[in-house]
């Protein structure tokens, strides 16, 4: 076995799990099932069409609470020539929702009566008078629900592949149904995978990863309509995960190998793939997440299965599921895929991709004045966090390197527009203040979502109209001032307001009983001390090379001084991993 096949084009993936997927009969429904009408048939798919039993109302029904009448009856009734009209006879009671007496056609409000005793005086139950004046004349049909307003008997109510939702079951059921047909939900197995993982709620040591991938796809499965099974964790071994993936062959349509998809010495799944069946593909041209593995396993009796081996870093797990499974989900259901609102959005910096792949960039969105902006986040296929902050996804095509900050690209969005709205928009330094702030503005139905640039980037941003407000930092060396003389600098002609949020005390992060002793930035040139900075532009990288100019430090001279993180956070768990010293 090849160590890859080679990374082939997306769409030649796609066609080619495609084909096996037709040759072995599994490019439709995989079958229905008949269930009450009930609450839980929500969200379940139809698998054939919802034809009216009844007409809904099926009779003549009321609008109002009043008095039918006959039309007829009412002609020439006004303000200045009321009528009266003999009840049971010429009007009758009627409460809202009952049928309309034969040979009447009109139904008077309440309201719009004056209930009338014997002798002609006001009535003292208005329901049971013996006659009603009435002070204008009503037209055929008014207030009256015809038979088969909503619906009408045999009427196509719902197609078949539609999605239930709660006003559709009370549809279905207005119009004489109990139960429905409704497409069989596919059965997909999650299968973990690797020696280091353990199971959620565990201590962690040294080389341990809490597994949570299988979380996420099964949750993903069900969110798209489907049945998951999470096997327990398997280790690296090539004998267990086959047997695993054996024993999920026996009641699973669908089976997600998770991670062992790559190229290292303990990655199994392409292997077990091949034993058990054909593998397809081994690796797609797309960023995040290309050593995702396409094949097709046997059951006995000659069935075929599908399997996707799965990338084990999280963001390429979750992009593989929106490519790959949610189509096949969705075929298997009988529904279109899932189509996420998209818009156009200018990109706030320079983006830089591969030639041979489809890059899916996490951005944050948000609208400055009339324009609409995408920031990029974090491109490690590692970094679930930058999905969780995400508002959509940019493609940067196959065939491009990449696109200029201010280039127009597509964005599928992860929220709606009206939350774009609502959301405050913030490019800048990096702070803990605006977490806080976050959840503070949240309780009052606002977004604030940010991308962490550094302060100078921030201010480049503020002055092409990139953002609403930017975090800064900046001390200018000659003054000793912090901010305002940046201001005129990069925003000479752009009205302002600088607002105080926060101070700071800034010094150097170590770990826990300073094991290297360091007491001043002089000790970060020791041979023994590895450093890691932030990046170019921010307010703290600034800071830094003037006290080091002030001491006559040559940058060149620390160990990792050119070894940089965006934010103070990231900076704090290269530290505590053992990665720097400070």
């Amino acid at each position: 076995m090849s160590v890859y096949l080679h990374d082939i084009p997306l769409p030649d993936a796609q066609a080619r799990f495609e084909e096996a997927l037709q040759q072995a009969g599994l490019d439709g429904l995989l079958g229905e099932e008949h269930i009450p009408l009930d609450e839980h048939a929500l969200s379940r798919v139809l698998s054939a069409p919802i034809w009216a039993k009844l007409s809904s109302p099926h009779y003549h029904s009321s609008a109002m609470d009043g008095f039918s009448v006959r039309s007829k009856d009412t002609n020439g009734a006004s303000e200045t020539a009321p009528l009266a009209l003999a009840v049971e006879r010429q009007a009758r009671y009627i409460d809202t929702g009952d049928p309309l007496p034969e040979g009447f056609n009109a139904v008077i409000p309440i309201e719009n009566v004056e209930p009338l005793n014997d002798a002609g005086e006001l009535a003292g139950d208005p329901r049971n008078p013996s006659s009603i004046r009435i002070r204008a004349a009503v037209v055929p049909w008014k207030h009256v629900r015809p038979m088969g307003e909503d619906m009408v008997a045999t009427e196509l109510v719902l197609p078949a592949g539609h999605i239930l939702r709660p006003i559709d079951l009370g549809a279905i059921a207005g119009c004489g149904h109990a139960s429905v047909r409704v497409a069989r939900k596919p059965k997909v197995a999650v299968i973990p995978t690797g020696t280091e993982l353990v199971e959620i709620g565990k201590n962690v040591k040294l080389g341990e990863i809490i597994e949570y991938n299988s979380i996420m796809m099964a949750a993903q499965v069900r969110e798209w309509g489907g049945e998951a099974t999470r096997f327990p964790i398997t280790p690296d071994n090539q004998e267990g995960i086959t047997a695993q993936v054996v024993a999920a062959l026996k009641k699973h349509d669908l089976i997600l190998l998770s991670a062992g998809s790559s190229a290292g010495s303990e990655d199994y799944s392409a292997s077990v793939v091949e034993t058990l069946g054909e593998l397809l593909v081994h690796g797609v041209a797309v960023r995040p997440g290309h050593p995702v593995i396409l094949g097709m396993v046997h059951k006995k009796g000659g069935k075929k299965i599908p399997i996707i081996g799965v990338p084990g870093f999280p963001v390429s797990a979750a992009l593989t599921g929106e490519i790959f499974v949610e189509p096949l989900l969705a075929r298997w259901l009988g529904r279109s895929p899932f189509q996420p609102e998209t818009i156009t959005a200018e990109l706030t910096r320079k983006i830089t991709s591969p030639p041979g792949d489809d890059d899916f960039i996490r951005v944050a969105v948000g609208r400055v004045g009339d324009r609409l902006l995408a920031a990029p986040l974090s491109r490690g296929a590692g970094v679930i966090s930058s999905l969780v902050r995400a508002d959509g996804l940019a493609l940067i095509p196959r065939g491009s390197q990449g696109e200029p900050a201010g280039a127009k690209v597509e964005v599928r969005l992860y929220c709606t527009r009206t939350e774009i709205e609502r959301t405050i928009f913030v490019i800048g330094s990096h702070d803990l203040t605006l977490d806080i702030l976050a959840d503070f503005l949240s309780q009052y139905d606002r977004r604030l979502t940010s991308a962490n640039v550094g302060s100078l980037g921030g201010l480049v941003a503020l002055r092409r109209g990139e953002t609403h407000l930017s975090g800064a930092h900046l001390l200018d060396p000659e003054s000793g001032e912090y901010n305002l003389p940046y201001l005129s600098q990069y925003l000479p002609d752009i009205p302002v307001r600088v607002i105080g949020l926060v101070g700071r005390q800034q010094g150097l992060i170590v770990p826990a009983g300073n094991p290297k002793k360091i007491k001043a930035l002089t000790d970060i040139t020791r041979g023994d001390v590895s450093f890691v900075n932030r990046q170019r532009g921010a307010g703290t990288r600034i800071l830094l090379d003037y006290h080091l100019d002030s001491l006559g430090i040559d940058p060149a001279g620390i160990q990792g001084y050119t070894q940089d993180e965006y934010t103070h956070l990231s900076v704090a768990a290269a530290v505590a991993s053992g990665r720097a010293d400070c």
